[in-house]
């Protein structure tokens, strides 16, 4: 087989479609989000970030930023192996404590990222589960659509956001098996939120455990900041909550808060933990950091609500097809791949406005977007300008605006 061969053939067909993604070299500025650098063959020019998941902009903290220095200065720059062998170290169990109290859990255990902490407990409790069947929102995450499959558990997909189809279907499995309903709480391509407390109670109405991924909201939403589940006050009727350090906390990795028994049961059996160098020391110094400020930080949330708002009202007001979010993330429909593509390459080069087209497989064909995630650090200038540039841009490519 000709492999060289294969492999152009299909980064050609990528290509064709419009889905063949360009990566913008940048380098962020600490102090200075959301703007940055972007290097081309000749040269270095100012663009601005309109599409980070480091949501509040905590990537570049001074207090983040000094955590990690020092436990860089203290404890070196590695973990030195994996948790079993030599990689658990005192910043990795602060941290931990930290997350489990953020929860009102008893424990937590941190993952390299979002998508192994998915992946590895869904694999371990669905596998280890005796019959387990896992009812699924039809809009999960990759991650967790790879951790359900790779159990190889029957696996059962509800409407999205639809209690009462998880109710008739949870009704006609067998009663003796064991269940998982897996949901997210804010789907981060359409910015939606999930019904959690009414999901919650049919799923204990059948005895079923609640497995809530909380990605997109941890550190955005509730009192202090521990999601939309703190937030609708029904924390305590999700079994599992797994979340991010590498959005809103602005770091890197991935966690679960559960019961304590839950934890140490994945700690025990899951590959994706056992085999898996720990994160760094200073990591997990920066990320404790992080969730210590933010959960003491409700005017930064109600900042970043009211931007995300202002920018719906300044694209809507311009004619914009805006997807109906009811969180802070942007979505606006393009529905075309090329597009999509050409849209954000003449915002970049033209406009000097870094943002990213979203086409399928993350989002289904005819839907693709553009996902702004508007920051506490955008102001009225920086959005004006951007919805002025799109205006431009939109027309360029021969897209219309609603009158």
């Amino acid at each position: 087989m000709d492999y060289e061969n294969f492999f152009q053939q299909q980064l050609a067909a990528l290509k064709a479609e419009g889905r063949y993604r360009s990566f913008a070299e940048l380098e962020r500025k600490a102090g200075d989000f959301p703007h940055a650098v972007q290097y081309l063959e000749t040269e270095q020019r100012p663009v601005t970030v309109w599409c980070s998941n480091d949501y509040l902009g905590m990537g570049q903290n001074p207090a983040v930023l000094e955590a990690m220095r020092e436990t860089i200065s203290l404890c070196g720059a590695g973990a030195g192996g994996t948790r079993n062998i030599s990689g658990t170290t005192h910043e990795h169990v602060l941290l931990e404590r930290e997350l489990a109290d953020w929860h009102h859990k008893e424990a937590a255990l941190v993952f390299t990222s979002g998508y192994v902490a998915n992946w590895t407990a869904l694999t371990t409790l669905a596998s280890k589960l005796p019959n387990c069947i896992v009812f699924s929102d039809e809009m999960n995450h990759a991650s967790m659509i790879e951790g359900i499959r790779h159990s190889r558990a029957e696996k059962r997909i509800f409407k999205h956001n639809d209690p009462a189809d998880l109710e008739r279907q949870l009704k006609a499995a067998p009663p003796d098996a064991a269940k998982i309903v897996a949901f997210e709480s804010v789907y981060s391509m359409d910015g939606d939120k999930s019904p959690i407390g009414p999901i919650c109670e049919v799923a204990s109405r059948y005895g079923a455990m609640t497995y809530l991924d909380e990605v997109h909201a941890v550190g955005l939403y509730g009192e202090r900041g521990a999601g939309v589940a703190e937030e609708q006050g029904v924390a305590d009727k999700v079994d599992l909550i797994q979340g991010t350090l590498g959005k809103a906390v602005g770091c890197i990795g991935g966690y679960i808060a559960a019961s304590a028994a839950l934890c140490d049961f994945v700690r025990s059996y899951g590959s994706g933990f056992i085999f898996t160098t720990a994160l760094p020391p200073a990591i997990a110094a920066g990320a404790r950091t992080s969730i210590s400020i933010l959960k003491k930080s409700p005017e930064l949330r109600a900042k970043h609500q009211e931007r995300a708002r202002r920018m719906k009202e300044l694209l809507g007001e311009a004619g914009f097809p805006l997807l109906p979010s009811q969180s802070h993330i942007v979505p606006i429909l393009v529905g075309e791949a090329r597009r999509c593509k050409e849209l954000t390459d003449i915002l970049l080069l033209d406009f000097g406005i870094y943002v990213q087209p979203i086409n399928y497989p993350t989002v289904p064909r005819g839907t693709e977007r553009l996902r702004v995630t508007p920051s506490p650090l955008h102001d009225d200038k920086a959005m004006r300008y951007f919805v002025e540039s799109l205006r431009q841009a939109w027309a360029k490519v021969g897209l219309k605006l609603a009158a």
